[in-house]
């Protein structure tokens, strides 16, 4: 099941707060990006985070959710409706997440 562009128009309106948020579709789904570093994403209208020690820190009791078959569990965000709570989010784990691989040029 592809996720609805309007959920992803309302997490986008979520964290508009916030400077550097990206996004990109991917075979229905949404990556989302912040300050370059893939930070989370939205999948079958769900909204996941990478699960890094400062996101499980401030959401002790998420629920780990598969992204999609064969990937990795990701921390499912109930309190999308807190604005404040994102951006916090976002900012305590953006040092936690690999910088983006460069490509090559051949």
């Amino acid at each position: 099941m592809a996720s609805s562009k309007g959920y992803l128009e309302f997490v986008l309106d979520q964290l508009s707060g916030l400077r550097g948020i990206t996004h990109r579709a991917m075979m229905g789904e949404y990556i989302i990006y912040y300050q370059g570093k893939v930070i989370g994403g939205i999948y079958d209208d769900r909204f996941l985070v990478k699960n890094t020690a400062s996101a499980r820190q401030l959401m002790p009791d998420a629920p780990l959710e598969m992204p999609y078959e064969g990937g990795s569990p990701m921390l499912l965000v109930e309190d999308i409706d807190d604005r404040e709570f994102l951006e916090k989010l976002f900012d305590s784990m953006v040092d936690e997440l690999p910088a983006p691989k460069t490509k090559k040029r051949g």
